[in-house]
């Protein structure tokens, strides 16, 4: 048996066994954007690709600028390069201890928030002269 104590050499296996068991249970770091609106219910794409709607939660793995992009109908769609930056502890050489050694779980939620401005819609009359000139320019050619 394994976990039998019967000589004092055994004593050493025992808490190196521990010890390895310990160093299994180490911590990681869990990293979450949330995305909000104003109003909710905007389609959210990271990166070009679609991860749901306002509010939203998203784990991700890498810090850097990420590419944030808004939609709603009856606002004007808001396109920004949001920079992630890495908190002191993934700084390179001390992440090695934050994601390996700590004895816990780091968790590090950042929080976008975004205003989306309504979509200025041109009155009909712009509109309809503007056919207008498009079509005489059409008639008479360039």
């Amino acid at each position: 048996m394994l976990f039998v104590v019967s000589r004092p050499g055994h004593t050493r296996y025992l808490w190196i066994l521990l010890a390895g068991l310990c160093l299994l249970q180490t911590g990681c770091v869990s990293r979450r954007l949330l995305v909000q609106s104003n109003p909710p219910g905007a389609l959210v794409l990271l990166e070009g690709e679609e991860v749901g709607y306002t509010p939203v939660a998203v784990d991700f793995t890498y810090y850097g600028t990420r590419e944030v992009t808004l939609i709603k109908d009856g606002y004007e769609t808001l396109k920004v390069m949001q920079p992630v930056p890495a908190p002191w502890y993934q700084w390179p050489g001390i992440d090695f201890f934050s994601d390996n050694l700590l004895p816990h779980r780091v968790t590090d939620r950042r929080r976008l928030s975004y205003s989306m401005q309504p979509k200025q819609i041109p009155p009909s009359e712009d509109l309809l002269q503007r056919a207008d000139q498009l079509r005489n320019e059409s008639r008479l050619g360039p």
